[in-house]
């Protein structure tokens, strides 16, 4: 610990005083940090003033959150196998960014299928002939009863395209590939490219049912670094919108799963309430998903007593309405034969894949950024405890529901206190603080959204990294199908309707 530098969240810090340590310091203080309740947050590389060389820079939190970097060249030792899964899908990243190669790593393939960023000797290039989604060696199981099951890229549903790979004895599956990546758009290539003021609006489409969560970590990074402070009637506002957009999408996929157990009262209900929510946020902002209601400094949008009261007036109506279509699935002795002992992780899985959000809370973790790192106005406003944690497709639903629950009762309090109004805050360009890091962390409704963003000493951005929850999850996501059989597939998919694009970057 004592090599660690703390950090605040959405507060930055010098580079300078960031702790710099040779490889093998590095890789032991993560070893030993991870293998006593750590959790990665962030670990990247960037490019460094000597050729040839790459700095590594570790976010990593247990109640608090830390920051360490190191140096070094076109290899370093794995910490996937050495030390813990929480960090192999990074290392992958990195060898795909900079062709740096974690030596030793147990599965080391491509995360989105792009050239590296270093125009250095690719580490995949005999493994790959050319970089494109759904070319990679693939794990195999043989045996004469094994086939495999192929899904996608393409989908029945309108959905974003992923390919799915199960082997399978019969109806259970032995292992699920998930393979992304067709999705890359190079967003964080492209933000420091960007005029300061187009940031939002890449932010708002990293993930469009995320647009509310990933642009806040974004201004709440500028607003770090530029030294600007936010209203309190602003943090109210930001709060619920954060809130309204948990709610369409718990209430959107509590209908999924329903549609998916062919129980379909319920999710022609929840379908419809979910269309309420998107309509209070356009009550907000003016659009459905929150678009243009952010930005540094504020929000664009006041919330007036005619916007108070309409929200008021529409949670009074649909609360009961809610419960009762909860009530209506959750009792369904059908529905509980289905969601009961199916897509389980259990609690150790869990933690030592990393696992965040209702996925990880489902399972006994109990991390919410809200309470451990709050942001806005969650320093003065309850927390939310789970009940049913057994890491199944049930717990994962009751944990949805609980946190509807609670996120209404979050609205219900702020709007209760009456803030002052905001002032519409100025699309303009703020100065960034040089030579600085800061990183940001919210809970979005999926989990752990993190931005990480390094400036020079220019205060110009030199590094932008972005971290969604899926990122942690989708392993889970394939846990949940080992010994399972395959047509427990939707169903396990909708319990956790993790993203493609918000992965993909």
């Amino acid at each position: 610990m004592d090599k660690l530098l703390q950090l605040k969240n959405g507060r930055p810090v010098e580079r300078s005083i960031i702790p710099q340590v040779p490889y093998g310091i590095f890789f032991k203080t993560l070893a030993n940090f991870v293998a006593n309740e750590g959790f990665v947050v962030q670990f990247f590389a960037y490019g460094s003033e000597t050729k040839g060389r790459y700095r590594l820079l570790a976010v990593v939190r247990n109640t608090e959150l830390y920051v360490i970097g190191t140096e070094v060249g076109t290899s370093f030792q794995s910490l996937t196998r050495a030390a813990s899964e929480k960090f192999h899908l990074f290392e992958r990243e990195i060898a795909e960014q900079y062709g740096i190669r974690p030596e030793g790593h147990p599965w080391l393939k491509m995360v989105r299928y792009h050239p590296n960023y270093s125009g250095e000797a690719d580490v995949f290039a005999n493994d790959y002939q050319q970089p494109i989604p759904g070319n990679y060696p693939y794990f195999q199981v043989s045996g004469e009863a094994i086939h495999e099951v192929a899904v996608g890229p393409v989908h029945a549903g309108i959905i974003e395209p992923g390919h799915f790979r199960f082997q399978c004895a019969g109806e259970e599956v032995l292992h699920l590939e998930i393979q992304l990546g067709y999705q890359h758009r190079g967003i964080e290539r492209l933000i420091p490219t960007l005029p300061q003021k187009r940031l939002p609006l890449i932010a708002e489409s990293i993930a469009g049912d995320t647009t509310i969560g990933h642009n806040l970590c974004l201004c709440q990074a500028l607003e770090g670094l530029a030294g600007l402070s936010v209203s309190p009637g602003a943090a109210v506002v930001r709060t619920i919108a954060l809130e309204l957009e948990r709610l369409c999408n718990h209430i959107g996929d509590l209908g999924a799963l329903s549609q998916d157990v062919a129980f379909t009262p319920p999710a022609a209900y929840f379908g419809r309430i979910r269309g309420d929510f998107l309509n209070l946020l356009q009550v907000l902002s003016g659009n459905r998903f929150g678009k243009g209601l952010i930005r540094p400094g504020g929000v664009c949008y006041p919330m007036a007593e005619e916007q108070r009261g309409l929200i008021l007036d529409k949670l009074s109506e649909i609360i009961p309405e809610i419960e009762h279509v909860c009530d209506l699935l959750f009792s369904a002795h059908t529905v509980q034969a289905r969601f009961e002992h199916t897509g389980t992780v259990s609690s150790e899985m869990a933690r030592e894949l990393g696992l965040v959000g209702y996925a990880g809370r489902a399972c006994g973790l109990p991390y919410d950024a809200r309470v451990v790192f709050p942001t806005e106005c969650y320093r003065q406003l309850p927390g939310n405890c789970n009940q049913l944690t057994r890491g199944d497709v049930n717990s994962r639903a009751t944990v949805r529901r609980e946190e509807i629950s609670h996120s209404l009762d979050l609205i219900q309090l702020l709007l209760d206190q009456r803030a002052t109004e905001a002032v519409p805050v100025k699309i303009e360009e703020h100065g960034l603080a040089p030579n600085s890091l800061v990183v940001t962390i919210n809970e979005g409704w999926r989990g752990e959204l993190s931005h990480c963003l390094l400036t020079d000493d220019q205060g110009r951005i030199e590094r932008y990294k972005i971290k969604d929850p899926s990122f942690h999850n989708w392993t889970g996501l394939a846990m949940s199908l080992r010994n399972q059989e395959i047509s427990d597939f939707p169903l396990c998919n909708k319990s956790y309707n993790l993203s493609y694009c918000g992965f993909d970057l």
